[in-house]
């Protein structure tokens, strides 16, 4: 028997009003996979958004400057990441700063005291490392806390935006990142990062912990202890050198200074004001403030 073209035609495509619900069907069920895939994964899913955890080691009498430092990284918003600061130290030893810097606390949340004695070379980095599994980890928080922890300075000026984007690509294990020194290597397997500011992924620092590598050799440069540390432990097999992303700053001149320019990642050795305007005018940090009636700033 023939069938009959028309009756053919008829039955192969489908008629308008059932394109329309096929159209809406399909778009429903697009929607309720959206929903479900949002409901059940984290938002890295989408931006592989990093959680960046940066603590500024310094002293405590230093109320001066952890408040401009609030203001120079609570006024930057890095996209695609979570970045906390918080301020580093140990032990408290006046009866001033116990007043002082627990308004601090209370006004800011963003200090972490440690279990030391102040020192430089003999421990705080140690102290530090070892101290943050403990203090971060949480059964109802995301799993690690972070994956990335940083150690700076306070003469440190971090431009968290390009800190993020250097990261990106980068793996969220074994990682070993910063400025190698001395400042003409290029070789971060043979030397190590400047401790003006160095990261490492979140397994180090659980490493850190429980390892006795690090509890057996706390004495000494702690940029240079630290990599002896990891070193010895076979750790941070991925190295990421920023140079010259991580430098000091221009003046004085030396092997380890460069010009201030765009792509910059972190500038170092700025202990005077002056060299800190110099900079931040440079970035032109000010650049969306607000027009407003209450103030003229020329």
């Amino acid at each position: 028997m023939t069938m009959n073209p028309n009756f053919q035609q008829v039955m192969m495509k489908p008629t308008k009003p059932e394109r329309s619900r096929f159209i809406i069907s399909s778009f429903i069920l697009f929607l309720c996979a959206v929903v479900s895939i949002y409901e059940f994964s984290p938002p890295e899913f989408y931006l592989r958004r990093h959680r960046i955890f940066i603590g500024i080691l310094t002293l405590p009498d230093q109320y001066q400057r952890r408040h401009f430092l609030r203001i120079v990284y609570g006024t930057q918003s890095p996209a695609g990441a979570k970045v906390d600061v918080k301020f580093v130290f140990c032990n408290l030893t006046k009866e001033d700063q116990k007043v002082l810097v627990a308004l601090e606390i209370m006004r800011y949340d963003d200090i972490i005291i440690l279990n030391c004695t102040e020192n430089m070379n003999q421990g705080k980095t140690y102290t530090y490392f070892s101290s943050l599994p403990e203090m971060l980890n949480s059964t109802e928080g995301p799993s690690p806390p972070y994956h990335y922890v940083m150690k700076a300075d306070d003469d440190t000026y971090l431009r968290l935006d390009n800190l993020v984007k250097s990261l990106r690509p980068l793996p969220r294990e074994d990682l070993y990142y910063g400025c190698v020194v001395p400042c003409r290597s290029m070789n971060p397997f043979v030397h190590f990062m400047s401790g003006m500011g160095y990261l490492v992924s979140w397994d180090i620092v659980e490493w850190i912990r429980v390892s006795e590598i690090p509890k057996n050799h706390m004495v000494g440069p702690e940029d240079r202890v630290f990599a002896d540390w990891l070193r010895e432990g076979s750790r941070g097999r991925n190295r990421h050198m920023a140079k010259w992303e991580m430098y000091d700053y221009p003046e004085p001149r030396s092997v380890c200074t460069h010009e201030l320019w765009p792509n910059t990642i972190a500038v170092h050795l700025l202990k005077k004001q002056e060299k800190w305007i110099e900079t931040l005018k440079y970035f032109n940090v000010t650049q969306n403030l607000k027009p407003s009636k209450l103030y003229h700033i020329p």
